[in-house]
């Protein structure tokens, strides 16, 4: 045997138990799905979920959420409590059980469950967020006594102290601080917090869920902790009500549909309604859980839809026989809908339930909405005509667009699938390797193409006023002179005939004015590509590359600074004599600064974007656009800018 073969010998002793709450500590990407603001977020829900799961049980109408200074959270329940008698099997306290002990708590079912229903079915949350805590101490007031444990990343730092009788209503108080070891970032966002409680609230009707914010810096306009109270006693109805509200949306029919069934040891209840737009947006949940990527109780609402759409519009000679049925997208177009069921042994697929897997639950939500929405279509006909009139027109503009396709596709093949000549491409012609540039305006791309990697680094200029997605089908994309040249370049299609292995970059830039235009340009893109080029956003191949601001100059030293503060701060550290310009947009800069600020791998300041940052940006301009303005207008009045991607 070699000394190398002798050096990486595999044997037993190489063979490591992790013990304890360790192995979270060590992997917890694998609990919380990252150490970013998205984990430490997950913290949170993991918290308020096991107070959900008391009101799920009927023993818990009110949960507070408190960001404590420091970034300490405290969340408070109503609930029952927490058992704090001896667990027979490891003889130490429930309470104690729960927190540090994974795969334990009353969420396993079988007669003895403590809940029928539950979105923690794992039993690690509370141990898992124990784990990643620098400290936790969780508070029980059960059988008029009140009790309290103290641990230190996870391990107790003594036993369940007694601390007598108590006066307040039962239930469980948990305070925690994240562990600056685990996580990347330790701020808490208010409105992701609130966004996600007022989910909460809506799936739950009759809870009352407050949330308050008591950080120095973040008082309202009277000095006051911001504080929001969320209860509806509509449920998943004013979910879709409060939806289209935001969004500023015109609705088709003033009446929510709502559906509810029951099957063995589970419930469904959905939401739906019509609006004006050309987009679908259908959320579920799973016990009270959200599960973006869907799952069998979505596959059985959308194909029971266009299945009830198809038959009833036959049978009332809405479709003629000689026409083609509606596709799904057809009767969803315009569709907000909210779907949540409640099981009992519900399947999801990862710690962070992204999906959810019970076929069952197929079944019952596909029979509920064949039955109950055929009866509704049959009862409003007024309603019904005003929703099949909208999809008959999404089934026009879908062919619209497939005619629109094929005339790009003889062009394409008639000019030998030639790239848009406003495009530097690369030489490197592996796309994993990579990376494309979209830039506003001509003079930059122009700056952009001589400051590159032209080894790695394709520009695209983007010129001209782009089309406004908000207030087009796919079929207006297509030949569209702005978003066309995007489409080529990339080279994965769009819409249903999008396919990412034909993608020719792997890094997709936009690179904008860091001002509002530039911002409105963003937001243009970052909606194009959620609506029609999903996966592209989904897969983090998106990115957004932020030129600074502001030059500062002091003889031969040179700074970049890429918002207001930072050029504060680099002014007084530079002294006296420093000289401060501000850009007005990347024209202005030539190519050996661009390359240097914006994009040179090793200095330049970017952002991938998530599907949520997406999502955000297109919640944002639909919002912009529901006064029906022009959207540069639009944004320069409401100041609008993408800051909140933290760049």
């Amino acid at each position: 045997m070699s000394q190398q073969n002798q050096q990486h010998e595999y044997d037993g002793s190489q063979i490591q138990v992790l013990e304890g709450l360790e192995a979270v500590r060590k992997r917890p990407g694998m609990y919380i799905g990252s150490t970013g603001p998205r984990g430490l977020h997950h913290l949170v829900y993991e918290i308020v979920d096991n107070s959900i799961d008391e009101a799920l049980a009927g023993f818990c109408d009110h949960i507070e959420v408190t960001i404590l200074p420091d970034n300490i959270i405290r969340v408070v329940d109503n609930g029952r409590g927490i058992p704090v008698d001896i667990q027979p099997k490891l003889g130490i306290p429930a309470v104690t059980v729960v927190y540090t002990v994974l795969h334990a708590g009353g969420k396993f079912g079988g007669d003895n469950s403590g809940y029928k229903v539950s979105g923690g079915l794992h039993g690690v949350g509370a141990s898992v967020v124990n784990a990643l805590s620098e400290w936790l101490t969780v508070e029980v007031r059960r059988g008029g006594n009140a009790y309290r444990q103290s641990f230190q990343r996870g391990v107790e730092d003594g036993p369940l102290e007694n601390l007598g009788p108590t006066d307040q209503p039962t239930g469980t108080t948990v305070t925690f601080k994240p562990d600056p070891e685990m996580f990347e970032v330790l701020e808490y966002d208010y409105e992701t917090l609130r966004r996600r409680l007022r989910e909460e609230a809506f799936l739950n009707a009759g809870v009352r869920i407050t949330l308050a914010d008591e950080r120095p810096g973040h008082e309202d306009e009277n000095g006051e902790a911001v504080r929001d109270s969320m209860c509806y006693e509509g449920g998943v109805r004013s979910f879709v009500e409060f939806i289209h509200e935001q969004n500023k949306l015109e609705v088709l029919h003033p009446e929510v549909i709502y559906l509810k069934g029951d099957g063995k040891d589970m419930t469904a209840e959905i939401a739906l309604q019509y609006n004006d737009s050309f987009n679908e947006r259908i959320l579920s949940f799973a016990n009270n859980v959200e599960t973006p990527d869907g799952g069998t109780h979505e596959e059985g609402f959308k194909s029971a839809l266009t299945r009830v759409f198809n038959d009833f519009g036959r049978e009332k000679g809405y479709i003629k026989e000689k026409d083609d049925n509606l596709s799904g997208s057809d009767v969803r177009e315009g569709l907000t809908a909210v779907i949540s069921v409640k099981l009992t042994e519900a399947q999801f697929e990862g710690q962070t339930k992204a999906k959810l897997g019970n076929t069952e639950v197929r079944t019952l939500v596909s029979g509920l909405v064949y039955d109950k929405l055929k009866e509704f279509l049959e009862e409003n006909p007024a309603v019904a005509r005003s929703i099949y009139d909208k999809a008959m027109q999404a089934a026009r503009a879908r062919e619209a667009a497939k005619r629109a396709r094929e005339l790009v596709r003889r062009k394409s093949a008639l000019e030998t699938n030639r790239m848009p000549g406003k495009l530097a491409d690369c030489r490197e012609k592996d796309p994993t390797k990579t990376e494309i540039y979209i830039v506003e305006g001509d003079s930059a791309g122009g700056s952009a193409k001589m400051g590159r990697d032209s080894n790695i680094q394709a520009i695209l200029p983007l010129w001209g006023k782009m089309l406004n997605v908000e207030k087009a089908r796919i079929d207006k994309v297509y030949g569209n002179d702005k978003l066309t040249p995007v489409v080529t370049a990339l080279g994965c299609g769009i819409g249903e005939e999008f396919d990412l292995s034909k993608l020719r970059y792997h890094k997709v830039f936009i690179m904008a004015d860091a001002d509002v235009d530039g911002s409105h340009i963003c937001t243009l893109l970052l909606t194009f590509f959620f609506r029609f080029m999903r996966p592209l956003v989904e897969n983090g191949h998106v990115y957004i590359a932020q030129p600074p601001l502001f030059k500062l100059q002091k003889g031969k030293q040179i700074k970049y600074a890429y918002n207001d503060a930072e050029m504060s701060q680099m002014s007084a550290e530079m002294g006296q004599g420093v000289k401060v310009s501000r850009y007005k947009g990347l024209g202005e800069m030539n190519p050996e600064q661009l390359w240097e600020t914006t994009m040179n791998p090793e200095n330049r300041v970017i952002v991938q974007i998530t599907i949520e940052d997406a999502m955000r940006a297109d919640e944002t301009f639909s919002i912009l656009m529901g006064d029906k303005v022009e959207p540069r207008k639009a944004f320069i009045e409401s100041r609008a800018t993408y800051a909140n991607l933290d760049i």
